[in-house]
């Protein structure tokens, strides 16, 4: 019998796991407690989530709404010279790209085409509670227009988001970083600008001495333009100002860079604030469930990372229950294979976002530190273009396979031999010498395997040898 699944949320953890799940013949109903399309902050995606929406048959859909091109970033960060990350010129032309997305219109299409590939879509739901049986999750408790219903399931994924119905809700085990006690606020403009060498629709950021900037260009001539700064420094500030929209508007005018390149735009008054106060669960799935998404981590915004973290451990979700129903895996195994491969991935983040706040530091410090995160392995995610006529620095190559995504879905599929999933979104190829041994992991020899079927494959033993 196929596997019966409760989704909790459908914003784009939620919705490619829901459609990953359906698109190999799981039973999935999928519960959002909000209308779409609805606003949703968290606009600039990652290379690797082209990738991942392609493997649940949504490119297509997606590349059709006409969202900006995006192929890197800008940074103008503490004392350094302007440093450009381009990945097509890093990575190699192809599917390099990836959006600027107006994300009410972006989540809208993920979760329709969720409810395309056979998922039981239902809007306005609202999850009172999940169901354990001995310390299993069994099923949820959740009300819709009045009426409260009981589905059970052999899998609950919580894509809930920062309300997290797990987590936050019934283990009450977030714990939060203090070093990211941060408050965003933001806007947008019609019209503007971005820096000379920005890559094709990037993303600029731009530090200050009392946090950072981001400047987002978006389709239509739309820009978000947004000021991250301590929660302390935002209260301090408040107090000053009749109300956030002068605030940010301050905000703008202190910053020579930001101001300039909004001088030609069009303020559009409309100024939203969220404490960006970053967290982790201290497990994120067990028995029976999977925490996804904003529901068991959540990461300042600094690198672009949530869209990316969110699509990742929907696809690692959605992997790991196909691989249990299709007896490849025990369920020890693939909770493993979740906690650590996703884990891992926050902590990589983690690691790199950290660092960019002590603004002291040079460029170097910040290419050494990603080249040490990526294990030595970014030479051989970098497939670059002959003669190679770039602009960015040769040692940028690990961070932009870090802020691509690419280390991640190289994680995930480093176990085995060359996979689709990760050829297409690194435009690379592995050495003809790699084997499975070049890429084996001792202590599970599981990875993610795309074709023939969505799962988790094994090592076997004359590929170990």
């Amino acid at each position: 019998m196929a596997p019966e699944i409760v989704v909790i949320g459908g914003g784009p953890a939620g919705s490619i796991s829901a459609a990953l799940l359906a698109r190999n013949g799981a039973r999935v109903r999928l519960l959002e407690r909000a209308h779409f399309p609805r606003y949703h902050i968290g606009e600039s995606v990652a290379t690797s989530c082209r990738a991942i929406i392609e493997l649940a048959g949504a490119l297509e859909k997606v590349d059709a709404r006409g969202y900006q091109v995006k192929e890197g970033l800008l940074l103008r960060w503490g004392a350094e010279r302007d440093w450009v990350v381009d990945w097509p010129e890093i990575f190699g032309t192809g599917a390099q790209t990836s959006w600027q997305v107006d994300r009410a219109d972006f989540d809208h299409v993920l979760l329709r085409h969720a409810a395309s590939q056979g998922a039981e879509v239902t809007e306005g739901a609202q999850v009172k509670r999940v169901l354990f049986e001995d310390g299993r999750a069994v099923g949820v408790e959740w009300t819709h227009e009045g009426v409260t219903s009981t589905t059970r399931a052999d899998h609950v994924i919580d894509a809930s988001g920062r309300a997290g119905v797990l987590s936050a809700r019934h283990f009450r085990d977030r714990r939060q970083h203090d070093v990211f006690r941060n408050v965003a606020v933001w806007a947008y403009y019609k019209g503007g600008s971005l820096l000379p060498r920005t890559p094709r629709g990037g993303i600029d950021v731009i530090s200050s001495p009392e946090g950072w900037y981001w400047v987002i260009p978006l389709a239509d001539g739309m820009f978000s333009v947004g000021f991250v700064t301590h929660q302390d420094n935002f209260l301090r500030r408040r107090q000053d100002c009749p109300d956030v929209e002068r605030l940010f508007l301050d905000f703008v005018q202190e910053s020579d860079t930001v101001r300039e390149l909004m001088a030609d735009g069009e303020f559009q008054h409309d100024v939203r604030v969220e404490q960006d106060f970053s967290y982790a669960a201290d497990s994120f799935c067990g028995p029976g469930y999977f925490l996804t998404g904003d529901s068991a981590c959540f990461l300042d915004p600094l690198l672009s990372t949530g869209v990316h973290l969110a699509m990742y451990s929907g696809m690692l979700s959605a992997a790991s229950i196909l691989a249990l129903h299709d007896g490849d895996v025990a369920e020890p195994e693939a909770l493993s294979f979740y906690e650590t491969l996703y884990r891992n991935a926050y902590a990589r983040m983690f690691s790199m976002v950290a660092g960019f706040y002590e603004q002291y530091r040079g460029k170097a410090t910040y290419f050494w530190l990603a080249q040490r995160l990526a294990r030595g392995r970014y030479p051989e995610l970098v497939r670059r273009p002959e003669p190679v006529p770039m602009r960015s620095a040769p040692d940028s190559e690990a961070f932009a396979a870090l802020t691509a995504g690419a280390l991640d879905l190289d994680d995930a599929r480093r176990a085995g031999g060359a996979d689709p999933l990760a050829a297409e979104v690194l435009a690379a190829q592995v050495a003809p010498r790699a084997t499975a041994r070049d890429r084996f992991d001792a202590a599970t020899g599981l990875y993610l395997r795309t074709e023939p079927r969505l799962g988790i494959g094994r090592v076997t033993e004359t590929a170990r040898t």
